[in-house]
């Protein structure tokens, strides 16, 4: 293929990208536009792909498939967005992630998609750590102690996962940690408590942690909870998934048990559960493993 032709298909990728990343989910593309991807990679001396205005209408249909032929292109699936397979972006030296990852922070302090959200909130949740981290949880939504201090995991479930973490040999400063939602559930008539997310709120707000993942590229994601796991992959049981390795967009996914849960339930049986995951993970991630961390949780 002619450098040209590379060049336009990438600019075409990068386009697509751009606007999934703004929660579009399909697009209209012209008749001419499809006659042209039709062709053999060496005819095309035209863009090749001319994008109209986006539908960000999820009852709006495209009239024909597009199929960009590139290994590394993205595969968009609109219905499960735990199904999108890694994009082939040059990778941004440590100033151009810093600035894209501060760009991003901005507007998603900005948001107000959700009106009941923004209008509750104390603070927006966006996350907290290494964005070069190899290791990334990603949990379900701040509660009342993160909308107060503006980030996630800080409440009693909060320092459970940072034990948690410690005892992998790792700090908090080593990983990622961020949330499906980065505003708290709104709780209109009490005066604590949380709710889960609606599945509108988690569609509106997931553009923002598909481009923190994208942006980190971690090695291995940690799901926490059931929450995690239906706004990442569009699954429901962590009961059933728990243990189980999972994929998104190319990455290996584990899901385990929330921190919360562990507090609910601390059986020594329930807590090596997670333990066991955390030592899979670390496996995954090529960490040595003593004896001691093996044993942790079990019986005397």
């Amino acid at each position: 293929m002619s450098a040209t032709y590379n060049e336009l298909l990438d600019a075409t990728i990068q386009h697509l990208e751009n606007l999934k990343a703004r929660g579009v989910r399909h697009i209209a593309v012209s008749p001419e536009t499809l006659r042209a991807l039709s062709l053999p990679p060496k005819t095309v001396s035209a863009p090749v792909a001319k994008v109209e205005n986006p539908v960000i209408s999820p009852a709006k249909k495209i009239a024909a498939p597009v199929s960009i032929s590139k290994p590394a292109a993205a595969e968009i699936s609109p219905a499960l967005p735990g199904k999108i397979e890694p994009a082939g972006k040059p990778v941004l030296d440590p100033k151009e992630k810093a600035a894209a990852f501060a760009a991003l922070r901005e507007r998603a302090l900005a948001c107000v998609k959700c009106p009941n959200l923004a209008s509750s909130r104390k603070n927006v949740v966006f996350g907290v750590g290494n964005i070069e981290a190899q290791l990334m949880f990603v949990g379900e939504a701040p509660g009342a102690d993160e909308d107060a201090q503006g980030e996630p995991f800080v409440g009693a479930a909060g320092q459970l996962l940072t034990k948690i973490i410690s005892a992998t040999g790792l700090s908090r400063a080593d990983v990622y940690i961020a949330n499906i939602l980065k505003c708290r559930p709104d709780t209109p008539g009490q005066s604590y408590g949380n709710r889960k997310p609606t599945p509108e709120e988690m569609q509106t707000c997931i553009p923002f942690l598909h481009e923190q993942i994208d942006l980190i590229k971690p090695k291995v994601i940690v799901a926490l909870g059931g929450v995690a796991i239906e706004g990442l992959l569009n699954k429901s049981g962590i009961m059933k998934l728990r243990g189980q390795w999972q994929e998104y967009r190319g990455i290996p996914l584990m899901p385990t048990f929330h921190p919360s849960y562990l507090l609910r339930s601390p059986a020594m049986s329930e807590k090596r559960k997670v333990w066991e995951d955390m030592l899979a993970v670390m496996e995954k991630l090529g960490m040595q493993i003593s004896e001691k961390q093996r044993n942790f949780f079990l019986k005397a």
